[in-house]
């Protein structure tokens, strides 16, 4: 009886097939990290790539690293990544201790700026006056003449006048700080002033309003916001930019979507469905398997009419989900205002 032939040896990624090359993969990663891929598979996804790993022979660790290096060259030029506050704090907490990482997030929630000097110029000069009108008046004449002189000009107006003519006789006397005195007076401003900032910032009253309006039903979101334009337009538009509605469902990538298909109970699925434009419904069925969207469309058939208020109610919760998501980092989100715009 002939033995079966011995499978080939594979030397290099040239010749592979795009379901080849994911079977390497998913081998590599091993069944702990490969195991929420597997998951988010249809059956004829899994069969298929079963079958093609059980046929795959030997595989040289030069090809599966060359086919690393592709993956991640493929990865780094692509949209489906996305970075946040949660996902970065996550990653940080798993190679340093928990205080280091909390300063760091801190101080990243604080403002703007690459540096602590850029961070410092932009926080609204009445804060910082508060903050250094309790220091040395060298302290913060070291200060003010690291930040833009248009800047230290508002925070100077905002200082006791006797403290800041100080200040300004201190700038006037000043020559080149010492580098160990600079660096004292940054880490002292990075532990003290910015990390209290960060925690006591205040929200954005539109921002917050805008999350207020999302979870209003249809009916009560048209009424306020009509009022409220009549009111005041530029307040109403701001709180529609920075709203995210079931609408805007739209606008997610396929990952997306087939992730937040994994995260939401069918029948609510359905029911959001029934009240979705054409447009939307056809892209979260092109995003099913043929036989997932059709056992959706036999169950949506089979409700017949349906009450608005059931439609709003299941259209917020995949709204409310897709947000829970993308704060997680699982998904990304566009905003209203940037639509293209994407942050890495």
């Amino acid at each position: 009886m002939a033995r079966p032939a011995k499978p080939a040896v594979r030397e290099d990624t040239k010749g592979l097939s795009g379901v080849e090359k994911a079977a390497i993969m998913m081998l590599s990663l091993g069944e702990e990290y490969s195991a929420k891929i597997w998951e988010g598979l249809d059956d004829d996804e899994v069969k298929e790539l079963s079958q093609t790993m059980s046929n795959l022979g030997n595989v040289k660790a030069d090809t599966v690293e060359s086919l690393l290096v592709e993956f991640v060259g493929h990865m780094s030029g692509t949209s489906s990544l996305m970075g946040s506050y949660e996902s970065t704090e996550r990653m940080l907490s798993h190679i340093m201790p928990a205080e280091k990482v909390a300063l760091i997030m801190e101080e990243i929630r604080g403002p703007a700026g690459r540096t602590m000097w850029e961070k410092l110029g932009n926080v609204n000069e009445t804060m910082l006056a508060n903050y250094l009108k309790n220091e040395y008046p060298q302290t913060v004449s070291v200060v003010l003449s690291k930040i833009r002189p248009e800047h230290a000009a508002r925070v100077l107006g905002a200082l006791p006048e006797e403290f800041a003519l100080e200040v300004v006789q201190r700038m006037l006397k000043m020559e080149s700080v010492q580098k160990d005195i600079l660096d004292k007076v940054e880490k002292t401003l990075r532990v003290e002033f910015m990390s209290n900032l960060a925690r006591t910032a205040k929200r954005d009253s539109h921002e917050l309003m805008a999350e207020i309006f999302n979870n209003f039903d249809r009916q009560t979101e048209t009424r306020f916001m009509t009022s409220l334009e009549d009111k005041n337009r530029d307040a109403a538009e701001r709180i529609k930019a920075l709203m995210f509605t079931f609408e805007d469902l739209g606008k997610l990538d396929p990952g997306a979507i087939q992730t937040l298909l994994r995260h939401i109970e069918k029948d609510k699925l359905g029911l959001a469905l029934k009240g979705a434009n054409d447009k939307l419904r056809d892209l979260f069925f092109s995003n099913m398997s043929e036989r997932a969207g059709k056992i959706l469309r036999e169950d949506m058939d089979s409700m017949g009419p349906v009450r608005l208020k059931d439609v709003d109610e299941a259209q917020m919760r995949m709204v409310n989900t897709a947000k829970e998501l993308a704060g997680k980092g699982e998904i990304m989100i566009a905003s209203n205002q940037e639509e293209d715009e994407l942050v890495y």
